[in-house]
């Protein structure tokens, strides 16, 4: 079916007034460009997470409704240690001291939350913590009895050191008339102890749960502020070299009774500090590094020192304080744009050592690119975590829903590896559930004429055969008509289905994969791509069925078989393998004759695979039909092959 040019399309809209969802618009239609030949870029299932989801007591179990809208909604990665909660965590007591209310000890069962999310959602990844301060929670005999004080209610006293016989200071604040005695609640709590609950959970005798889904481990949680938050037993901040020393000692237990962990560190508060640690530059050897550079080079050395491996998630925490919908919005460039100035850049002005004002521009985790490449070198395969983070409560419903699509837009772009928001407010599982439903496992390019307002997010099937596209418009108040082209890849429908969330109320939407606020829809495929119109604030994801076209490297009338392309075929002398570049992922490329006969076996290096094609030469082959097989831990593609004589 011929259907109007993209260009048409584009004149209609700016001829005729739109009004739909908003202010009428006649702003210059926004051009996206994908490739389904461009590198390819896993997905991480992990990055569809929460914080403190799950009950770690017997008595208030999850509800089995809850349960269902977790699998609905298509959360994978469940955080529940409890932030600063878990710093101070016993797991043989099943008890932890709770810093921000009076340091007063509690019960809380990680063997029971563990074990109910392994029985309810055994696909699911659950995150715990490796606590390295050194002191456990050992007893509940010497809480400060705040019932009887206000009946437990709030004020802002709760900081106040009470726990272990202190004595209240009815004026508030966080100093308490006379500190109570750590130790008459805390335990001594050496590495040994910390990697115990390993033991219990996965060890022989244990618990037996799956350690396949027990891999990632925070190394504790924000010590860059344990002077504030822990200081009952660390007043005075260590030094970051101290502390560098705790979680070497604990690092290497873990990795020793459990080699397969996901060792999750340094885990920082918030963007000041990811540079400061005791609020300044930390100096070493005559320089002055900031902390996440310095941490990055001690676990380098550290590393070469032992051979062991000591860091696979760089992992952070964020909590922005813009209150602006516009500049929320764009609160997801903070992490690897490396043109946006951030509106609350404070300590990137220390990564030259001093205070320079000037720099303003924040990419954070491309920065840790560097600085893992400077000192572990290339293919040191530490990948980006986000643990904590959140935004203003008052925001509007959609525009806390702009950001975290972006989020996790971004993040799946970037090959980020985990992403568990710490606060979960309307309009998040809409978001989640239209992401982990619909999106495919690998990111290929995606460029918009308007990064800054539309943002396009496309992820493509193993097989080649299906694409999605989300789409973004994060203005408040236009709609913006899109035009997309596709390269490399054909549709095979004549019309597409869309998926869109807009104007969600202020109530709570999502109660099922059946029941929620998407708006589903078609619209007309063209020859090349598609055209639409995209409300303000809304999130659209389009299905594309298709399949690849040739690349640069085959003519058009290639043959191509589920993601692998021979050109020509038949052949005589030679011919070229062609199949969509991925990153760094080593396997073999071999050639059979019908009676399974090796005619070629060739590795397959990282480099050949983001080429994307290599050439096979057949001169002496016998004439006859031979198997094309590409085989690494993630692809098996393969194609038939006649060599004529």
């Amino acid at each position: 079916m011929k259907l109007f040019s993209r260009v048409t399309l584009g004149y209609l809209f700016l001829v005729f007034v739109w009004i739909l969802d908003g202010e009428a618009t006649a702003q210059e239609a926004v051009e996206v460009t994908i490739d389904a030949r461009g590198t390819r870029v896993p997905v991480s299932p992990w990055i569809y997470g929460r914080n403190n989801s799950l009950s770690d007591q017997s008595s208030s179990p999850v509800t089995a409704l809850t349960w269902q809208r977790y699998r609905d909604a298509g959360i994978t990665m469940f955080r529940e240690s409890g932030g600063n909660n878990s710093t101070k965590y016993n797991w043989r007591k099943k008890l932890t001291s709770h810093p921000d209310w009076y340091n007063n000890v509690y019960a809380h069962d990680w063997d029971y939350a563990a074990r109910s999310l392994q029985d309810q959602l055994p696909e699911a990844q659950g995150m715990w913590t490796l606590p390295l301060i050194g002191w456990a929670a050992s007893t509940k005999q010497y809480n400060f009895r705040d019932w009887d004080y206000n009946q437990s209610k709030w004020w802002d006293g709760v900081h106040q050191n009470l726990a272990g016989g202190g004595t209240v200071n009815p004026a508030g604040g966080g100093k308490a008339l006379s500190e109570g005695n750590p130790s008459l609640y805390l335990t001594e709590w050496p590495a040994d102890s910390v990697v115990g609950i390993l033991h219990k959970w996965i060890g022989e005798g244990g618990l037996g749960l799956d350690k396949s889904r027990l891999l990632y481990w925070n190394m504790d949680n924000e010590p860059e502020i344990w002077s504030g938050t822990h200081d009952d037993v660390m007043p005075v901040q260590p030094t970051a070299e101290a502390f560098m020393q705790r979680y070497f000692e604990t690092a290497k237990k873990a990795r020793a009774l459990f080699p397969e962990i996901k060792l999750m560190g340094p885990i920082p508060a918030n963007e000041w500090q990811w540079y400061n640690w005791k609020n300044d530059a930390v100096s070493s050897g005559g320089k002055k590094y900031v902390w996440l550079e310095y941490f990055i080079k001690r676990v380098a050395e550290e590393q070469n020192a032992t051979g062991i491996r000591l860091l696979d998630v760089l992992d952070l925490h964020f909590y922005p304080g813009e209150t602006d919908p516009a500049q929320v919005l764009q609160l997801h460039r903070v992490y690897f744009d490396r043109n946006y100035v951030y509106p609350g850049h404070n300590g990137v002005h220390r990564v030259g050592g001093g205070w320079n004002t000037s720099i303003n521009k924040e990419y954070i985790f491309e920065r840790c690119r560097e600085w893992l490449d400077k000192y572990m070198g290339p293919g040191h395969g530490v990948t980006f975590s986000v643990t904590e983070t959140s935004v203003n409560e008052k925001l509007p419903v959609m525009v806390n829903a702009l950001w975290y699509a972006s989020m996790l837009g971004e993040f799946a772009r970037r090959g980020v590896e985990v992403f568990t928001p710490w606060d979960w407010r309307v309009g998040m599982f809409e978001v989640v559930h239209l992401f982990a439903r619909y999106n495919q496992k690998w990111y290929i390019p995606g460029l918009s004429s308007d990064e800054e307002m539309v943002s396009v997010y496309p992820t493509l099937s193993g097989d080649g055969a299906s694409m999605t596209v989300v789409l973004l418009n994060r203005s408040l108040t236009a709609s913006r008509q899109v035009n997309v082209e596709l390269k490399n890849f054909l549709p095979s429908a004549a019309s597409l289905t869309t998926h869109q969330l807009k104007s969600l109320p202020a109530s709570e939407t999502f109660v099922s994969a059946a029941k929620n606020a998407l708006i589903t829809g078609t619209i007309p495929a063209g020859e090349a791509g598609f055209s639409l119109l995209l409300p303000p604030l809304s999130v659209t994801s389009v299905e594309v069925p298709g399949g690849y076209t040739a690349s640069s490297h085959f003519p058009a009338s290639s043959a191509a078989y589920s993601g692998m392309t021979v050109y020509p075929n038949p052949a005589t002398s030679e011919c070229r393998i062609g199949w969509i570049p991925f990153r760094e992922e080593e396997g073999i490329l071999e050639v059979l004759d019908l009676a399974g006969r090796r005619m070629v076996y060739r590795p397959l290096t990282p480099a050949d695979a983001l080429t994307g094609t290599t050439l096979l030469p057949l001169t002496g082959w016998p004439a006859g039909t031979y198997l094309v097989r590409l085989i690494t831990s993630r692809h098996h593609l393969s194609a038939p092959l006649v060599v004529n004589p």
